[in-house]
């Protein structure tokens, strides 16, 4: 269910709402809409703090049900931990939490009194905004692939109100977008790859172009790649069935003939790892490796749904990785769209083949004035970072810098890895220009390193999200990172 946002200036006495969310620190210090709820009550949230029954741990949530002296017809506490230190990471931990509590609620609707919550250099369109992305995200259910089940009797939460002015319009507009956004990067990555093919990522650009007036989409067949020259691309989706596509995207939203920001994803729709097979366990989560891909495209999504004020362009490479009688093998010599040839060492390391044709081709036919990557690409950035902080890749420093703060403000976090030329010896062939592996130590900066070789002249940042695209577990959904990311990034390049 797609959750439905809106601003209000009720006060929270006098709500006539199923549910008011207001927030109480710990040592039983109240915010201002909860002492409001409070006076009217009698004291009702005073007497669980005292009782001990309301803590203000942050991520807390306590349920008072219709409490006398106020209109709605219940109070759910959110605990928001100390109030001193108090932060932007704590606000959306407590917005995350406080969100999954009042989703498990049979209520329609809700009003949100956390957003007055004082956040030191975050404003009001900010704690919206962030409110805002917790309660969709949390709210976002994977039902593609279940039967079909009668509808729940219980009510379910579909629309959101948040107790804020006019200077928080901004932010509930971006939100829509973002959302709007991430959902669509959740649920193509959390499809099954017998479903998400390359083909299918086509369909979902094409259908979203089809709807959308300033969108224009153009989808590459094998036939056409291999009259381009796309050998590398080409040769990592040769053992499958599933045969390759080329899909770009075009957003028309700045002046005609401006260069356009450029955003590649990787596609992988499965990895077998081709020749060089994986080990069996966990390689059902290998249908996640199209992670950026849905990145990509779910921030375009969000850039059209906001308007931003730019031309942008989503290109997504795709194929599946397989091991065939016709798969490219360890040793094979691959001729590149850029005409550099590279030594394949293992068949595994596959996203890197078909970024660096789609990199070329995405240089040469629009001209970029700057171009950003995404891909779940090594094992070794999720050692280096873990699940919290996609890897950041960059020659320029001005890029790099912009992309980090759109990550801070977003709250979807990069963290800067070197890209220094000692590294890139490890990358040297005796039979090809380059090798597509640089060994067992630094597998991420080296992979980047690698790509870098194919973005030469461009001004290009490379995001590894391995480690950020999806949970683990056998119920680990997809994220939609770094849909968050990039769309702030866009809207930071509208106000420059």
């Amino acid at each position: 269910m797609t959750l439905q946002f809106s601003l209000t200036t009720a006060a929270p006495e006098t709500a006539d709402t199923a549910c008011v969310l207001v927030g109480v620190y710990e040592q039983g210090v109240l915010t201002s809409a909860a002492a409001c709820v409070d006076g009217a009550t009698g004291g009702a949230i005073k007497r669980q703090v005292e009782s001990g029954d309301i803590s203000g741990k942050a991520g807390s949530t306590t349920l008072l049900y219709a409490p006398t002296g106020i209109a709605a017809k219940r109070v759910l506490v959110v605990g928001l931990g100390t109030q001193k230190g108090f932060d932007a990471a704590r606000y959306q931990k407590v917005a995350i939490e406080a969100a999954r509590a009042l989703g498990k609620l049979p209520l329609a609707e809700a009003t949100w009194y956390l957003a007055e919550v004082d956040v030191p250099g975050r404003d009001a369109a900010w704690r919206v905004r962030t409110a805002a992305l917790a309660a969709d995200h949390a709210a976002y259910r994977y039902t593609a692939t279940f039967k079909p089940r009668e509808k729940s009797a219980q009510t379910e939460l579909a629309s959101l109100a948040f107790a804020a002015g006019a200077d928080a319009e901004a932010g509930l507009a971006q939100a829509c977008g973002i959302a709007e956004g991430v959902r669509f990067a959740r649920e193509l990555a959390n499809l099954p790859p017998n479903i998400c093919t390359p083909v299918y990522i086509a369909e979902q650009a094409q259908a979203f172009a089809d709807a959308h007036d300033k969108v224009d989409c153009r989808v590459l067949d094998h036939v056409e790649m291999e009259k381009l020259g796309f050998g590398s691309l080409l040769a990592v989706g040769r053992g499958s069935a599933n045969k390759p596509k080329l899909i770009a995207l075009q957003y028309h939203g700045g002046a005609a003939g401006a260069a356009p920001y450029a955003f590649v994803g990787k596609g992988i729709t499965f990895d077998t790892g081709g020749i060089s097979l994986k080990p069996g366990p966990g390689m059902e989560e290998m249908k996640f490796d199209m992670g950026g891909a849905a990145g990509v495209l779910g921030a375009f999504v969000a850039a059209v749904k906001m308007g931003v004020g730019h031309n942008l362009v989503c290109v997504v490479p795709s194929a599946e990785n397989m091991p065939d009688g016709d798969s490219y093998r360890p040793g094979d010599v691959l001729t590149s769209l850029s005409g550099l040839t590279i030594e394949v060492l293992n068949t595994d390391a596959e996203g890197r083949l078909i970024l660096c044709d789609a990199l070329t081709w995405t240089a040469r036919t629009f001209q970029p004035q700057a171009m950003i990557d995404a891909a779940t690409l090594t094992g070794a950035c999720v050692i280096a970072l873990g699940k919290h902080a996609s890897g950041l890749f960059s020659r320029h420093d001005d890029l790099a810098t912009e992309l980090l703060a759109a990550g801070e403000h977003a709250l979807d976090r990069a963290w800067r890895m070197p890209l220094w030329d000692d590294y890139q010896v490890q990358l040297d062939s005796g039979f090809a220009d380059v090798a597509n592996i640089g060994g067992k130590s630094a597998g991420a900066i080296t992979a980047a390193c690698f790509l870098s070789r194919f973005a030469e002249g461009q001004r290009w940042a490379h995001l590894d999200i391995a480690g950020t695209a999806w949970d683990e577990g056998r119920k680990g959904l997809a994220t939609g990172r770094p849909v968050a990311l990039l769309a702030q990034w866009l809207l930071d390049r509208c106000e420059k």
